[in-house]
């Protein structure tokens, strides 16, 4: 292994999220409330799978052990499925991951668990389907619900799905959310919303913090799950009657940034050190021909140096990121 990715606060990065599109067929209010409409100018295509693989050979040489391929909805990519396969078979690469809006799931999570898809998340806002449709913009409540079942049928041993909280929506949901995962192992996770630079508005009006729901939980006997060093920003929970698991993600909250492990790669090729930083630093140069590794694997390094012992949304900057779309999430 070349020397493992470290920043200036000797956090060492395990994870990488790999984002292959920014386009998605949802309109969830939290992040693309209009849809997606491509920029007017003239762009480069979404980068490549020889870009992909390069990419990823580059991170997994230099210590990363965890790809989550990510979009947009990654799964609109035609070759999603081989994308997937490529990085399966990356030396050092232990787990691959996607989240999805699940709405090829029940028809493709076959093929993918075979490509060597080893983790799923699942984004699935509320258990009212009247309310699904009302936060996603879609009608396919019943196509997500039976893409999960279709996941454990095939084989998997867990799930995740996230729920972006919302204030006089979701947020007084947990009863019924513990009430699905008690016999289920799903591990829901509930992801405060977060401010971007187009949802400044619906930031004031749905924000709600998770600390409400980490009180309940640990007063009802939840007990802190010990994480892993490639892990997301999660805290999980787990309780003895309950097969599923309950995972916060609270990044407003004092020391989120301390234990970050996490890069991200853009579709159009650029590394971002943090979901909330500036513009990335250009990669695509670097990811043409497998001489150049070197000359990437010393680029993202020396970005590393960059990077900030912390965001910045306690002081209301969400830096460049417009939506959640756009990088990853």
């Amino acid at each position: 292994m070349t020397q493992q990715f470290e920043d200036s606060f000797h956090r060492k990065f395990y994870y990488l999220r790999l984002s292959v599109t920014d386009v998605c067929n949802f309109k969830c209010n939290y992040c693309l409330p209009d849809g997606y409409h491509p920029e007017a100018s003239k762009r480069p295509p979404f980068i490549t799978l020889p870009e992909i693989q390069r990419v990823v050979r580059a991170f997994a040489h230099c210590g990363t052990t965890k790809v989550r391929i990510t979009g947009g909805e990654p799964t609109l990519r035609r070759d999603f499925t081989d994308i997937v396969h490529s990085v399966a078979e990356t030396p050092g690469i232990e787990k691959i991951a996607t989240t999805t809006n699940g709405y090829r799931m029940a028809k493709q999570v076959s093929d993918w668990k075979e490509a060597g898809l080893t983790h799923i998340n699942v984004s699935l806002d509320s258990l009212d389907p009247k309310q699904f449709h009302q936060i996603t913009g879609q009608n396919r409540f019943h196509d997500v619900m039976a893409g999960i079942d279709r996941a454990f049928e095939v084989g998997y041993e867990q799930v995740k799905v996230n729920v972006v909280l919302l204030k006089d929506l979701n947020s007084q949901q947990l009863p019924q959310f513990l009430n699905w995962i008690k016999d289920k192992p799903i591990q829901l996770r509930f992801i405060e919303l977060m401010k971007t630079g187009e949802m400044d508005e619906l930031f004031d009006k749905r924000h709600v913090s998770g600390v409400a729901i980490r009180n309940q939980l640990i007063a009802n006997g939840w007990i802190l799950k010990l994480r892993e060093v490639n892990d997301g920003p999660a805290q999980v929970f787990i309780h003895p009657e309950y097969k599923g698991e309950i995972g916060l993600i609270m990044p407003y909250e004092k020391g989120f940034c301390s234990t970050c492990n996490r890069l991200r790669v853009s579709a159009m090729g650029k590394l971002h050190l943090c979901l909330f930083g500036e513009e990335g630093l250009e990669l695509r140069d670097l990811m043409q021909k497998d001489e150049q590794e070197e000359a990437l694997i010393a680029r993202i390094s020396q970005g590393l140096k960059t990077k900030d012992v912390s965001h910045h949304l306690d002081q209301n900057n969400p830096g460049a990121t417009p939506h959640l779309a756009s990088i990853g999430g």
